[in-house]
């Protein structure tokens, strides 16, 4: 018998069944009920003030938050991987508490922190900055977890063949480092603006849900379920879906262009 590696027919079907079980089914039976009352009902959800208000300010923090994290992310990652401190191996397991802590953890937390009785006299409780704070908490892994193994593959040779030949640290950086770190940094700066697309647990509380301020997109659905519309709360998930499919979708192609590139080059 020859290992190839392949599951074969009975590997795939299963594979293909479990996905659509888990994946599928559920997203067809939302589209299904999001169009309940045809295209023209759909739209008139999506495109109601409330919740294009709504969108809007999802989408304006979920930026934010990208940036915010494309930034820290990436320096915590060369913190943990370019230097030794005491206690690193503590901070490198605080990374990945946020995807193990269940989200409204994080919003009483960040309630308890900068609500109206914070100890520290910082008060962004109903405020879009408390948005941002909570998601940023939320979503920090994913530039950290996309940067760090790549960074650690990095020659670190060439870095220092650059210095020997006069490259300041800005150069080395710009020339030699992002170019490298760039697609890990698009990738994971991707992942957490589409992680924060749909973020409701750790805004829950902090947020205070005014509408056309701090009202995001999956309050609105809480709201529209509890007012009896399920129908508009229906469509609008179909909006926030379609928005994270094809934030992914453009990252899988970054990604695949990307490799064809680094196979290219070899």
């Amino acid at each position: 018998m020859r290992v190839t590696g392949s599951v074969g027919p009975l590997g795939i079907a299963t594979a293909v069944l479990w996905l659509s079980i888990i994946v599928l089914l559920p997203l067809a039976a939302l589209a299904f009920h999001a169009f309940d009352d045809g295209w023209s009902g759909f739209w008139d959800a999506v495109t109601a003030p409330a919740a294009l208000d709504a969108l809007r300010v999802t989408i304006f923090v979920s930026v934010v938050v990208a940036v915010i994290n494309v930034v820290m992310g990436t320096l915590v990652a060369w913190v943990l991987v370019r230097d030794d401190f005491p206690g690193k191996s503590i901070v490198n397991a605080l990374i990945d508490l946020p995807f193990a802590l269940p989200t409204i953890v994080a919003s009483i937390v960040m309630l308890s922190l900068y609500g109206p009785q914070s100890p520290i006299n910082v008060h962004l409780n109903a405020t879009q900055p408390g948005i941002i704070v909570a998601l940023a908490f939320v979503t920090l892994p994913f530039v950290v977890r996309a940067v760090q193994p790549v960074l650690i593959e990095a020659e670190v040779d060439v870095e220092q063949a650059a210095a020997s030949l006069g490259a300041d640290n800005w150069t080395t950086f710009r020339r030699i480092i992002l170019p490298t770190l760039l697609p890990a940094i698009i990738s994971g700066g991707g992942l957490a603006f589409a992680r924060a697309i749909g973020e409701f647990g750790s805004v829950v509380l902090i947020g205070g849900s005014i509408p056309g301020r701090t009202q995001v997109a999956s309050q609105y659905i809480q709201q529209q379920i509890e007012v009896d519309r399920p129908t508009n709360a229906a469509a609008v998930s179909v909006a926030l879906l379609v928005i994270s499919f094809v934030t992914l979708l453009i990252l899988r192609l970054f990604a695949d262009r990307t490799a064809r590139k680094e196979q290219a080059s070899r």
